[in-house]
């Protein structure tokens, strides 16, 4: 075999566990927009190096850019191989891509396969990944959804972390979205990711599962937050068998306490969210909620939110994005402690 071996993702896209390590080859910026699965960026080019050698062929010629970005790239793999493979014995065979597949992860490559690794290039890059993944993302794989619905508050993301704690199959996008899914569902300090990360994320998610098997999914809108749910596969939840979560309002209460713990320290990030849903209902209740928010009311605004906002859009939505709810199999809990919710996830998933 000649290395550097080059190849499509098509051909590797169920065999990335075969790879010692993926490497990323592109600069900081574009791996922290999507990257493939269980890579580590090892830029070859970072940030200001790119702009340094794209400036210099606009405004200079191709040729000297070509001589600074040699310097630069030889200089950065020699660190990366300092740093993290002198250790690695002549069978450890990565993967290494860029953008396009083309002289970034081609340097890269070659220097390794002159070492003497067995290392492939990924053919077409990053982009070839990205097109790959949209593909399949628009022919989901056909799978046994169930879908766990339920209003506001009654513990269906936790149920569903029970769920995957017992061994059953789970897809939990609110967790892949960094979301709780509703105007207040933003998480402290931790921003979401690319439209772009979520789908890979996804992708990863759904070639992992077992068709034979049932997979737990929450009863999502189209949108987690500011990220999209693919068309594609919101209609197959959509149209899959339901579970009706139930849990009395005063639980709820309490759950959504927890859950939402990082309002109760300031009600200003609180009080703009609330502003948000004046065109819903008006001026004069928002600024009652944001009173009961100012005086650490939160108890009551929880009550008052779930009574008058949460609880009729659930009802206005759920018949008509989820047909099979009238058949739902209905789960009660008793209560949110951890007993009650393994005690729920073992109905739904017998060992």
């Amino acid at each position: 075999m000649k290395y550097p071996e080059i190849l499509r993702f098509a051909d590797i896209a169920g065999r990335l566990g075969e790879f010692d390590a993926i490497i990323d080859a592109r600069s900081p910026s574009e791996y922290a927009l999507d990257h493939l699965p269980g890579a580590i960026n090892c830029p070859v080019l970072n940030d200001e190096e790119r702009i340094q050698v794209g400036t210099t062929y606009k405004q200079v010629n191709s040729f000297e850019a070509r001589k600074m970005g040699a310097a630069m790239v030889a200089r950065n793999i020699s660190a990366h191989i300092d740093a993290l493979w002198l250790d690695k014995p002549r069978d450890w065979r990565p993967l290494v891509y860029c953008w396009r597949g083309g002289n970034r992860s081609g340097s890269l490559a070659h220097i390794m396969a002159k070492i003497g690794w067995p290392v492939v290039q990924l053919d077409g890059g990053y982009k070839d990944f990205r097109q790959f993944v949209s593909s399949a993302l628009e022919h989901p794989p056909a799978l046994d959804f169930r879908v766990v619905c339920g209003t506001t508050g009654s513990a269906k993301s936790r149920l569903l972390q029970a769920l995957e704690s017992i061994g059953a199959q789970v897809l939990d996008l609110e967790q892949l979205a960094a979301h709780r899914g509703s105007v207040l569902g933003g998480l402290p300090s931790q921003p979401q990711p690319t439209q772009k990360a979520f789908e890979t994320a996804i992708w990863q998610r759904l070639q992992g599962f077992d068709p034979a098997l049932p997979v737990f999914v929450e009863s999502e809108s189209k949108k987690v937050g500011a990220l999209r749910v693919p068309g594609a596969l919101m209609e197959q939840i959509r149209a899959a068998r339901c579970i009706a979560l139930q849990l009395s309002r005063p639980h709820r209460v309490q759950l959504l306490m927890e859950d939402y713990a990082h309002y109760t320290q300031d009600a200003g990030p609180l009080n703009e969210q609330l502003g948000y849903l004046a065109s819903l209902h008006g001026n004069d209740k928002i600024r009652n909620w944001q009173g009961l928010a100012s005086e650490g009311r939160m108890a009551e605004l929880v009550d008052a939110l779930l009574a008058e906002h949460y609880d009729p859009a659930y009802t206005r939505s759920i018949d008509r994005n989820f047909p099979r709810i009238a058949d739902a199999e209905v789960v009660a809990l008793p209560g949110i402690a951890p007993a009650d919710l393994l005690a729920a996830a073992r109905q739904l998933h017998p060992a």
